[in-house]
């Protein structure tokens, strides 16, 4: 028997699981995923914006993983600073894969980022998936005008749900809270910038044209921001879905509004440059763009041209980063652990019985689907260790052992009951199942109690 812990239970997580349960070269392959929080599925879960059922629906597929016989779930497990060293857990099983995603968003580095009203796209995510980490506090979305800045799928999620009315959203899993505060809303207006042209914008034509499809919004497109880069002559240079991007734009940009009561400003070569204060100096009133142009290198360049747009809530959206796990190395560069066909690297040599997969492994890139190549490297990696690994002494039984350790694992019939109690908060609320979105109540819906600490301190 090989005893492996997946460290993380999002796709690349439940992949690796997947891979390496669903092989026959090394037979008895027992999987637990371990995850800090009480739920399965990391961002299908807390990412995934509510309204995209199809793509939540994965959840599905990734259950049908986590109930395979010899696949576990143990939440509310803590590895990490706050919980246990790499070290204690590898000494727990033969093997280790940590799959923990890129957990913080890149900064923007400009003047007035800190200012009340400026906030991560991760961060408005997090609110209204309810994670239980979110900061228990509503939006300002008494703001009547709001800047994405960013041009990836997040942002287009982002500027979807601030575009949607409640009654469009009440028949989702966005948690009760949420929903009121978005029902209270006052946008009107929401603009989505990127730096470079729309042949460069990191969305897929399918979120794209989603915009389009909104009841209670235009989309609004200025065709002069819709022209190729000058180095590019015709379309058909592009890549498919940069072609098919640029040809939904100039649609959008050749229809005349509609007039709606919302919209949603599709902008392009405006690159942030300061956010600026409202006069008490405290909140943010606006952001100062400056026109840019290629540079004939790849790259952009400032034109010394400048415009402001008004903004009460400025949501940046510009990437992810990868953050240091206390006890495993880590490329500060490139903000992930060094490593070889997904073998953990220190001080360049293969640090036996530890793994990566996913972001922590490749960088924030890629959709959902290209977490499966990458973990089937990783567990194949791992599969050719089997021989070395077994030879390691383990834990007869590491549930046991981490209860031992001070840890408290939500089991997968924990994860049922949770599933249950929103099922039964939906029904109460004459709604769909409703998220819960605060540690207090997930832990005593798995039966933890209402008074057990959450891992950061709080309740």
């Amino acid at each position: 028997m090989l005893r492996v812990a997946v460290v993380g239970s999002g796709p690349s997580g439940v992949y690796t699981a997947q891979a390496l349960v669903e092989q026959e070269a090394v037979p008895d392959v027992h999987v637990h995923v371990l995850d800090r929080l009480p739920c399965p599925y990391g961002l299908v879960r807390y990412g995934v914006a509510p309204d995209h059922e199809k793509i939540k629906s994965l959840q599905n597929t990734l259950r049908r993983v986590l109930e395979h016989p010899r696949v576990g779930f143990l939440g509310h497990v803590r590895v990490g600073a706050d919980g246990l060293s790499p070290e204690r857990l590898l000494g727990l099983y033969h093997a280790v894969v940590y799959c923990v995603g890129a957990a913080t968003d890149r900064r923007l580095g400009i003047p007035g980022e800190d200012l009340a009203g400026s906030l991560s796209a991760t961060e408005f995510v997090s609110w209204y998936s309810a994670h239980p980490d979110a900061a228990p506090r509503g939006f300002p979305l008494g703001a009547r005008s709001v800047v994405v800045i960013g041009v990836g799928n997040v942002a287009v999620d982002v500027a979807r749900v601030l575009a949607r009315s409640a009654d469009e959203l009440r028949p989702t899993d966005v948690p009760q809270a949420a929903l009121g505060v978005l029902a209270a809303s006052r946008v009107t207006d929401v603009h989505m910038v990127g730096r470079r042209g729309p042949a460069q914008a990191r969305f897929t034509t399918k979120e794209l044209r989603e915009l389009g499809t909104l009841p209670g919004a235009d989309v609004l497109v200025d065709p002069a921001e819709t022209a190729l880069d000058p180095a590019v002559t015709d379309l058909s240079e592009l890549p498919a879905v940069c072609r098919r991007n640029v040809q939904v734009l100039r649609d959008w940009a050749a229809r005349p509004p509609r007039g709606r009561d919302r919209r949603i400003h599709l902008r392009f070569r405006l690159r942030p440059v300061a956010l600026l204060p409202a006069p008490d100096g405290e909140r943010v009133a606006g952001v100062r763009f400056e026109r840019t142009v290629p540079d004939g290198r790849g790259g952009i360049t400032g034109t010394g041209r400048f415009e402001e747009i008004d903004a009460q809530l400025v949501l940046r959206s510009v990437g992810y980063r990868g953050v240091p796990l206390p006890g495993l190395p880590f490329d500060a560069e490139r903000g992930t652990v060094p490593h070889a066909q997904g073998r953990v690297l220190r001080d360049g040599r293969p640090s036996p019985g530890e793994y990566v997969a996913g972001w922590i492994k490749r960088g924030p890139t890629g959709v959902i689907g290209s977490n499966r190549p990458c973990a089937k490297e990783t567990a194949a990696a791992l599969l050719s260790d089997a021989a070395v690994l077994a030879g390691r002494v383990v834990a007869d039984d590491p549930v046991a052992a981490l209860r031992g350790l001070g840890q408290e694992p939500v089991e997968w019939r924990g994860w049922q009951a949770i599933e249950a109690a929103e099922a039964e908060l939906g029904r109460t609320l004459g709604r769909a199942s409703v998220k819960i979105p605060d540690w207090a109540g997930l832990l005593a819906a798995a039966g933890g109690g209402r008074d057990r600490p959450s891992p950061s301190g709080t309740v």
